[in-house]
């Protein structure tokens, strides 16, 4: 596996979204969910829509069995979800979230990958751009606002904070700040 990079600036992100909007709202919703919750591509391939939707509205938290982890929703992914589930037609909500157009199955991880590589490449994102970009991007901004480096790690489940900011592309040199603003 070659090493990938967060996208680190927010403008980028947007123009991703932007792009990908234009290509259809599966992908940006792919996209929107990566890069906001830090699952694994494996485990973003394989949700259901009763994962997320329980038939009337999204929910807010997403229960992952196979890593016994509760990821929280938040409103940009749950507007994303709406936007998609509204056009999306399923039989039940034992279908796949991402599904082919080609079958009943999943998006595979390949194709995951150009969906998320080209459009980069479109927008003039440079670096290694790849699935476990939006892994990285999530930790990366979630670190920058101010999340303990030791809740990411956790819920990375990496065995030390060194190998999350390594993993999230922070140097221990860069000198951009982080505010703790607690503003009472």
């Amino acid at each position: 596996m070659e090493y990938v990079d967060p996208i680190k600036d927010i403008r980028s992100i947007n123009e991703i979204k932007k792009e990908l909007k234009e290509q259809s709202q599966r992908d940006v919703l792919l996209f929107v969910f990566g890069i906001n919750t830090g699952i694994r591509i494996s485990d973003l391939l394989s949700l259901k829509v009763g994962d997320v939707s329980d038939g009337k509205e999204t929910k807010e938290f997403l229960e992952l069995e196979q890593s016994q982890q509760t990821i929280y929703l938040n409103n940009s992914v749950r507007g994303e979800l709406q936007k998609y589930l509204a056009q999306f037609t399923y039989q039940s909500e034992e279908d796949y979230l991402f599904k082919s157009k080609k079958n009943d199955l999943p998006i595979t991880r390949q194709q995951a990958y150009r969906i998320i590589n080209t459009a980069a490449k479109k927008v003039g994102i440079p670096g290694k751009i790849g699935t476990h970009t939006l892994r990285k991007t999530f930790g990366y901004h979630a670190y920058r606002k101010g999340i303990a480096i030791s809740i990411i790690k956790g819920i990375y489940q990496h065995h030390s904070s060194a190998e999350t900011l390594k993993y999230i592309g922070i140097d221990k040199h860069e000198g951009q700040m982080i505010k703790v603003d607690v503003n009472l």
